[in-house]
């Protein structure tokens, strides 16, 4: 397996155009001609990605997630400051199905009628960030359950918190807030897919 470390603004996988194909899965393919695309990030979110080296070990890889066992954390800075009731470790769910919205691609919505169970876990950053120009911020950990298209986004979205900086689902005021979505994938644990050995990847979150 190889884990990388995704920029924002650099696809994960090649796009539809000539000129769309620089991205990261290219990249590594081309210093390791083996690696395979097991999961993404969208081309605005920043952090870590695992790739497969060899069909058997993407087997392995894409059966775990596609079970779970892989676990995800992310760190966001959304507008506005979230309800935070007392929990148990802080921790609160959004719990909205999902579905792709066909008329307004790439966008996703809540849909009670067409969307796919989708779960997110989020909790108060003990770390705060600052607030971004004249807007109040908060900075969350995220955990998706499920991993569904733009989940963590629309998920946000839908409790009235959009993260700052995206171009998609947030106001232009939040989205003037940052240069870039502030959404960055800090850590990713999961089982050697030959051995078996608990693994565990960060990456420092750049805002």
């Amino acid at each position: 397996m190889v884990v990388l470390d995704k920029p924002s603004g650099l696809l994960a996988v090649p796009g539809r155009g000539p000129d769309k194909q620089d991205c990261l899965s290219a990249r590594a393919q081309a210093r390791w001609p083996d690696a395979l695309v097991v999961h993404r990030l969208d081309m605005a979110t920043s952090g870590v990605v695992v790739m497969a080296r060899g069909l058997t070990a993407q087997r392995a890889l894409s059966n775990a997630f596609e079970k779970r066992r892989v676990h995800k954390r992310y760190m966001a800075v959304v507008a506005g400051e979230p309800a935070d009731p007392p929990t148990d470790e802080g921790w609160h769910t959004i719990d909205l199905p999902l579905a792709v919205d066909w008329l307004n691609r790439p966008r996703s919505i809540v849909s009670s009628l067409l969307g796919k169970p989708s779960v997110t876990r989020w909790r108060r950053s003990a770390i705060q960030t600052p607030l971004l120009h004249t807007g109040l911020t908060t900075r969350l950990e995220l955990e998706p359950v499920t991993g569904r298209t733009h989940q963590l986004r629309v998920h946000l979205q839908a409790i009235g918190h959009p993260i700052v900086g995206d171009r998609l689902y947030a106001t232009p005021e939040q989205q003037a807030m940052a240069p870039r979505l502030l959404l960055h994938a800090t850590e990713l644990r999961l089982d050697h897919p030959v051995t078996g050995q608990p693994m565990n990847f960060s990456s420092a979150c750049p805002f």
